[in-house]
């Protein structure tokens, strides 16, 4: 048992075994270089919040900065501001890549230094309206749906609320008629953020920014313990990870509710590893005690992954890698396959219906899924080919076909990754490959 545990992590750890080991500190030049790269983003992050006054996804009504002398300045120069959210985000980014150099390699900075420079850059957006996106509002206006008795998953903002509500005018007009393709999980906190902010947006808007950065905080709890189990260096993982721009500027900045989808479903893969890396998983005795830990780690692990998907669907994903995990563990056969993948499936049907019986929203969440597909993004290479593609149509007069191609072309990137999370998750049952580095690899 002892070599089929080490099997596990060594695929992913062989690559990273020179990073775990402690490096040397850094010496005072090092030092005064990573506090000067550390106030450079902390000014780029305070441009950022300035700018977003002006250039931020502000309220149409109920904005806490209009008819204020100098916060409602940026929003009469939207150049500047706009040119002022720009520069701070690019000296953000900057700033990380300059950190780079002292998270990674021999000589790293100490986990204090890499979690106040953190802080620092977070700090400034904590108060600044939403920034690059206006999905908060849709947030707002579903969960008041919710919180009035009516359905999310079958009726939109417009139709819910109407569109005079003050959270409807917020929203985009794009997501005005459509139904929240957000988790039952979700849509209960929201409802709880209304009833206690009540049509309040800066108060709500708040709330919800405290949700996100609960769900970093789980984030940076959980990924220095799962860089270790892969032989990666905290400090390097929290860098790429917890201290990356598009962290901060997507989910603080943006105020957007993946971040407790995956701060959730990372601690709870570190709470099932835990279980599955112990001596024995299975208790000796019915009589509760110690040996009942490990047993309790996986499924409360587990359960948090399964509730992370009740935020987002697609955090489910992590379950499909522990149940491989927990194959291998119980000895890598079929018969060990089929078990540990009844037992996750019937855990996870339990949980969600529990979720969907105490926020009283149930089910209705499966028949919403698609409905983000109304976005056309050309940062996705099956979208970008399809839009491609038909814009190449209507140039050679052959009439515009984009619909019909990006269905064709969606559905060919859908069978892509199911062939690789199929082949990543039997890389994992037969241990080849660990199940972190299988689900980063996955999710990529």
């Amino acid at each position: 048992m002892a070599a089929r545990q080490h099997t596990l992590s060594s695929s992913i750890a062989s690559l990273h075994g020179d990073e775990q080991a402690v490096g040397s500190p850094l010496n005072d030049t090092e030092i005064t270089a990573v506090q000067r790269t550390r106030l450079f983003g902390a000014t780029g992050t305070v441009l950022m919040a300035i700018g977003a006054l002006g250039a931020g996804a502000r309220p149409v009504v109920q904005d806490p900065t209009f008819g204020v002398r100098l916060l409602n300045l940026p929003s009469r120069i939207q150049t500047v501001s706009l040119t002022m959210t720009t520069t701070g985000a690019v000296m953000m980014a900057l700033a990380w890549l300059m950190l780079g150099r002292f998270a990674l390699g021999d000589r790293r900075m100490s986990r204090g230094e890499l979690d106040r420079t953190l802080l620092l850059w977070v700090l400034p957006l904590l108060i600044a309206p939403p920034m690059y996106s206006k999905d908060v509002y849709s947030y707002l206006a579903q969960s008041q749906i919710s919180l009035e008795g009516l359905d999310p998953y079958r009726v939109g903002p417009a139709s819910g609320l109407g569109l005079g509500h003050v959270f409807t005018l917020s929203v985009p007009s794009l997501w005005r008629e459509t139904p929240a393709p957000y988790g039952p999980l979700f849509l209960w906190i929201g409802r709880g953020i209304s009833a206690l902010t009540g049509e309040n947006i800066v108060a709500a808007v708040l709330c919800h920014r405290l949700v996100v950065l609960i769900g970093v905080g789980l984030i940076v709890w959980a990924t220095p313990r799962l860089a270790r189990r892969c032989g990666v260096a905290e400090v390097s993982a929290l860098w790429l990870g917890a201290a990356n721009p598009l962290l901060i500027m997507h989910l603080v900045a943006g105020i957007h509710n993946e971040a407790l989808m995956l701060g959730l479903m990372l601690s709870g893969a570190e709470f099932a590893l835990r279980g599955l890396d112990s001596t024995r998983l299975m208790p000796t005795s019915w009589r509760i005690g110690p040996d009942w830990e490990p047993l309790g780690m996986l499924v409360a692990g587990a359960i948090l992954i399964v509730l992370s998907s009740q935020v987002k669907l697609p955090s489910l994903l992590a379950l499909g890698f522990v149940t491989m995990a927990l194959a291998y563990r119980c000895g890598g056969t079929l018969k060990a396959l089929l078990l540990a993948g009844g037992a996750m499936s019937g855990l996870t049907l339990a949980v969600m219906a529990v979720v969907g019986w105490v926020s009283g929203l149930g089910f209705g969440w499966i028949f919403t899924l698609g409905t983000a597909n109304v976005v056309r993004s050309w940062m996705s290479p099956p979208t970008l080919l399809a839009l491609g593609t038909g814009q190449v149509g209507i140039l050679l007069g052959l009439g515009d076909h984009t619909t019909a191609v990006l269905s064709l072309t969606r559905a060919i990137g859908v069978l892509i990754i199911m062939v690789l999370v199929c082949w990543l998750l039997l890389a994992v049952f037969r241990g080849r490959l660990h199940p972190i580095g299988g689900l980063g690899v996955a999710l990529g």
